[in-house]
């Protein structure tokens, strides 16, 4: 948790330094504060770093492809010159991905981690997939992560204005 607050004070930082005004001064209190809840409720003081980063992803605000190229990355096994996607790897993705609903009490159960586990490597004999199918399972929406593309959304809605005027 100590590493992880110290990161979050650099990264916060130098966000408050390219934007100037917008980020809060606590923002990294607020965040590890969250981090915490989510992923250290015990208090043992321990937050596994991917787990961390996992959530940082998924509620930054990059595109969602860049974000599901990024869990692929942190999460994918080393396989000679590629990486691959093993089925427990893809089970801790969406583990930690889950806490993040949980938090605001939107749980699903294990039988969601798994059931959607079973759905992605579905039809693959393999006992892992590459990038592009890990994507394209992810670009179907599954029911597990479905409020990952709808943050999204409503997020890139904030940003639109138009001319019209209501009465």
């Amino acid at each position: 948790v100590q590493q992880i607050s110290g990161m979050l004070m650099k990264l916060f930082q130098r966000a408050r330094l390219e934007k100037p005004g917008q980020v809060d001064p606590r923002a990294a209190e607020f965040t590890l504060s969250l981090l915490v809840a989510m992923y250290d409720r015990s208090g043992t003081g321990y937050i596994k770093t991917r787990s961390a980063a996992a959530a940082l992803i998924a509620l930054s605000g990059d595109a969602l492809l860049a974000k599901y190229r990024a869990f692929f990355q942190f999460y994918a096994v080393p396989d000679g010159n590629a990486a691959l996607m093993t089925r427990s790897a893809l089970r801790s993705l969406l583990t930690d991905l889950n806490q993040i609903p949980a938090i605001v009490g939107e749980s699903c159960t294990l039988s969601c981690v798994e059931m959607a586990t079973h759905s992605c490597f579905h039809g693959v004999l393999n006992s892992a997939i590459v990038e592009e199918k890990f994507l394209s399972w992810l670009r179907s929406e599954p029911a597990v992560l479905l409020w990952l593309p709808t943050c999204y959304r409503l997020s890139a809605t904030e940003m639109v204005s138009h001319q019209a005027r209501c009465r």
